[in-house]
């Protein structure tokens, strides 16, 4: 007894320490004794204030706390302010992203003082506590992420609120009634924000454009549009440039250029695909070597800096690839049309020529600007037919380079790099783009082929201005660079592997690649794979541009960099114009600039990455929409403290099943172990474990899935 005693009161202490910091934190320059403690938390008994009085002493003597007089305690801080990103959560609490701090630093809802999701701000950082956190108080919102919000249209009693569809948007905008510009109740609208008052709960904003009406396809897809800031169409003024281009290609640039519309080309990309940013030149030498040519489209050449074009493409950064659209970062008529590598055009190209052998050693390279004239339009199935057959159209070419490029992913996986063989999900649409059927696309060796050809002149335009000889500092260039990852993300990895009965080996870089390579492999067509091909890509950094080159680890490249899709990437178009400008022997670019834009194209690049997946998303939704009365086999792909997350195997869509659609018992979050358990029967719900389950609610608005589990008693 005396024992379930003790035991209970140390379960109890770290409760009231918690409260406790809490209530500093929310006063964080507030000086406090233990009988204002007690009252500010209720707790007004004698043995209570004495509880409070042994909590003060311990967290004065953790260093949470620091006694500024004899009896009165203050949240001691370790640095005035700092500035960084808000990074919102579903709760209303936040963490800070900032370059000032190695840790997050952890906002509660009570200290965010007005700041939103993305936001910039300033923020006054309090005593880092003994789980190692660090914790603050935004004191200043400096720059706004946005300051128009998609949602829904509330009206009631003659007042209105916009309900964000951003789950990390924690707070209803007020929309006064004569700012709503013709919406109506239930409408999605998107609300610009035009100013939140001191002291006031809620923004005040008004209607900015009318969507539609929630749950249709185009009202969802403009709104995940509007919620990035992606744009709908081209201004007209960047569409007339690029009307007024010239598309005849004269002989006078011609002649500037190495002319290979001769040689053998060929493009290999999406059956669907319009835009064709690079091809393929294949020619045997007498030696027995091959000269390949990696031909890219010289957007450069057609989008000059400083123009409207180029600022556009510049503002965009990136292509977005929508389920059903493509936000395209150039007009239709560059991208689809004068810069596409298009068969039986002449084009202008820049180009990487190589001499191989077929072990996929590299004999020589040149770089420069080249006229190419594709002989023949592949699609990744018709290539892939040919290697298989062994036969085919072009298969005098297509075979030996399919031999060289599957050499050069051997050579890379054996320089440690790591080999991601993920399953896309595709839907087939119908006329009114709503889902009728799902499948998955996994690459195969026609993709092999010509992403190692990509990589290789990726690599090689990288190493050609980064380890020039004589130079004593390279010069400024555009790196697509990939930090290591942090080696507790890899523990905890491989922690969680193990019962599944993989390894994840730590140590250098190439037996790092190996075990997940390996487990990678095998994980293939297992109920796991798909979670475990999750959770290893959640434990890398994420893939950045810089002008500081610190190598891909992913990749194992000393040097890489973005050459080969201009179309649809600026980092690209930057990559062409710093290195024409090198191969004409011009001086280094501006490094602060090009860092800069860097930094612009990365967080374009993270934002194209978000909306294609809420397009996704709302695609897989929509698809189980109507589908309540199905049983489907799914396997535990999450674990939180408001339930399981789980995928469906037959078409990877991912559903939340909140504890009180687990079953018939109380269940319990277990945080460390990553299940729930149940008081009563002791059922356990864990990571991978396989389960039935049933469609319960299809949430277009949110994107989201709820299911319940089917039960014996169901």
């Amino acid at each position: 007894m005396g024992r379930r005693k003790k035991s209970k009161n140390r379960n109890q202490a770290p409760g009231l320490t918690s409260l406790i910091m809490r209530l500093f934190s929310k006063n964080p320059q507030v000086s406090l004794n233990y009988k204002q403690v007690s009252t500010r938390l209720s707790l007004e008994g004698p043995a209570d204030r004495k509880r409070v009085q042994k909590a003060l002493h311990k967290l004065k003597s953790s260093g949470d706390l620091v006694e500024i007089q004899p009896g009165k305690y203050r949240l001691k801080s370790i640095k005035t302010y700092i500035t960084g990103r808000v990074d919102m959560t579903r709760s209303g609490t936040a963490y800070i992203i900032s370059e000032e701090t190695e840790k997050d630093v952890f906002i509660n809802h009570g200290n965010m003082n007005q700041a939103l999701h993305n936001d910039i701000v300033k923020v006054f950082i309090f005593a880092r506590k003994r789980d190692g956190k660090l914790y603050g108080e935004i004191v200043e919102v400096l720059e706004r992420a946005h300051d128009v919000f998609v949602g829904q249209l509330q009206i009631q009693n003659n007042t209105a609120f916009l309900i964000p569809d951003n789950h990390r948007i924690a707070v209803d905008f007020f929309v006064p009634m004569n700012s709503l510009k013709g919406a109506e109740h239930g409408d999605k609208v998107t609300v610009k924000l035009k100013e939140w008052p001191k002291g006031a709960k809620n923004p005040v904003g008004e209607v900015d454009r009318i969507l539609g009406k929630p749950g249709e396809n185009d009202t969802e897809i403009h709104a995940i549009l509007a919620e990035y800031n992606l744009p709908y169409d081209f201004p007209d003024e960047v569409e007339a440039d690029a009307e007024n281009l010239a598309v005849e290609i004269p002989d006078s640039e011609i002649k500037k250029r190495k002319d290979l519309r001769d040689v053998l080309t060929f493009t290999i990309d999406p059956h669907d695909a319009k835009d064709f940013d690079d091809a393929l030149s294949f020619e045997k030498l007498e030696n027995g070597n091959i000269r390949l040519g990696v031909h890219i489209a010289d957007v450069s050449h057609y989008v000059k800096p400083g123009t409207l074009l180029d600022r556009e493409a510049y503002d965009r950064g990136t292509s977005v690839y929508l389920v059903d659209r493509v936000v395209p970062m150039l007009p239709e008529i560059l991208s689809n049309n004068v810069c596409s590598l298009r068969p039986n055009e002449d084009k202008l190209t820049f180009s990487s020529i190589f001499e191989l052998d077929e072990s996929g050693k590299v004999h020589s390279v040149w770089f420069g600007r080249t006229v190419t004239r594709s002989d023949q339009r592949f699609a990744y199935e018709e290539a892939q037919e040919v290697i298989e057959k062994g036969e085919g159209p072009l298969d005098h070419a297509i075979l030996p380079l399919h031999r060289i490029a599957q050499n050069l992913r051997k050579k890379r996986v054996k320089n440690g790099a790591l080999i991601f063989d993920k399953e896309e999900v595709k839907f087939n649409l119908d006329d009114e783009g709503t889902p009728n059927s799902v499948y998955f696309k996994r690459s195969k060796e026609a993709n092999q082929l010509i992403e190692e050809f990509m990589l290789l002149a990726n690599r090689k335009v990288a190493e050609f201005v980064g380890k020039r000889k004589g130079e004593s500092k390279p010069k400024t260039f555009v790196y697509r660079i990939h930090d290591s990852p942090d080696p507790e993300k890899l523990q905890t990895l491989g922690e969680f592997v193990q019962q599944f009965g993989y390894q994840v080996n730590l140590g250098s870089h190439k037996v790092i690649s190996s075990s997940l390579n390996k487990m990678l492999k095998e994980v293939v067509g297992k109920k796991e794979e798909n979670m475990i091909e999750q959770l290893t890509l959640r434990s890398m950094s994420k893939a950045v541009y810089s002008t500081e080159n610190i190598g891909h680890y992913g990749l194992a490249f000393d040097h890489y960099s973005h050459f080969t899709s201009p179309i649809r990437r600026y980092p690209d178009v930057m990559v062409h114009r710093l290195l024409q400008t090198y191969l004409d022997q011009g001086k280094s670019a501006d490094a602060d600039d090009y860092e800069q834009k860097c930094k612009h194209c990365s967080d374009r690049e993270r934002v194209a990455t978000e909306a294609e997946r809420d397009s996704i998303k709302f695609m897989q939704v929509k698809y189980m929409q109507g589908q309540e009365d199905k049983e489907w086999k799914g396997y535990i792909s999450g674990v939180t403290e408001y339930g399981i997350f789980v995928t469906i195997e037959a078409n990877h869509c991912e559903g939340l099943v909140r504890t009180h659609d687990m079953g018939d018992d109380f269940f319990v979050y277990e945080d460390g172990n990553f299940r729930y358990r149940g008081t009563q029967k002791g059922t356990v719900y864990q990571l991978g474990d396989e389960i039935l389950v049933k469609v319960k609610h299809a949430d277009l608005m949110k994107k989201q899935l709820d299911l319940k589990v089917v039960t014996a008693e169901s």
